[in-house]
């Protein structure tokens, strides 16, 4: 199942949206370390992040993989959204200081081809940041919310896929410990059961946060593919199909 971006919009205008927004945004901030003049990308839905933490960058871009769909931002100014293949990303090699991916890993139809083209456009050095569902946390199992959908994943898992990829795991967090519920008492207690669950269960956690940089000394085999992807437009005219009867009695 794949998360809409109409749902996604109307998940984080709620108050366990923004709740949830606010607690990956603390975790974000315990690993994520200022770059001078970096080029931020986020993939996935990543907007509400991008606002907080590309104020200092030197370019920002949202591309939203072409399976979810796309708004336009930021609101004010040119656009700087673009509908992606996430296997073909529009990016020269290497053009990249940082990426971040929040609703786009556990969607991935195929993950390591995924990172390997994150790979190809991060600069060397450049940086990996993904938000992905804890397999072991309560939030995957709960489709009301975006984290119930799509493939969960281990630490185990993220750190093999981040191996194969040529990536270097260098800090690690976590976020999402209260319940997904919208209960009152739930939300007006979220601080308390945030902070308890970091000392008590930080493997139950909702989500998994990852910082990873980009391999530099392993070799990658270089392979050439041709394009699976075809973009068709929803209201593009296909025309009507001449019947073989009609085709004869013409003139």
């Amino acid at each position: 199942m794949y998360s809409d971006i109409v749902d996604l919009r109307a998940f984080y205008s709620t108050t366990l949206g923004r709740l949830a927004e606010r607690s990956i945004t603390m975790a974000l901030s315990s690993i994520w370390s200022p770059l001078p003049n970096e080029r931020l990308v986020g993939l996935g839905y990543t907007l509400p992040w991008l606002d907080r933490f590309g104020t200092q960058a030197e370019r920002v871009f949202s591309f939203m993989p072409a399976t979810q769909g796309a708004i336009n931002w930021p609101p004010q100014g040119p656009s700087a959204t673009a509908l992606v293949f996430d296997e073909e990303l529009p990016l020269f090699d290497s053009s990249i200081d940082r990426m971040l991916m929040v609703h786009a890993l556990e969607h991935a139809e195929n993950p390591r081809e995924t990172l390997m083209e994150i790979w190809r456009v991060l600069a060397p050095g450049g940086r990996l940041v993904i938000v992905v569902p804890n397999r072991r946390g309560v939030w995957a199992r709960f489709e009301h919310t975006p984290f119930g959908t799509g493939r969960p994943w281990s630490r185990g898992q993220i750190l093999s896929l981040l191996r194969e990829t040529n990536f270097t795991p260098a800090s690690w967090a976590e976020a999402l410990f209260y319940p997904p519920s919208q209960r009152r008492w739930a939300l007006r207690a979220h601080q308390i059961i945030e902070r308890t669950g970091r000392r008590l269960w930080p493997m139950f956690c909702g989500v998994l946060i990852v910082e990873a940089q980009k391999r530099l000394y392993q070799g990658i085999p270089v392979a050439q593919r041709a394009s699976r992807r075809v973009f068709v437009p929803v209201l593009a005219p296909q025309g009507a199909a001449r019947s073989p009867t009609l085709t004869r009695n013409l003139p």
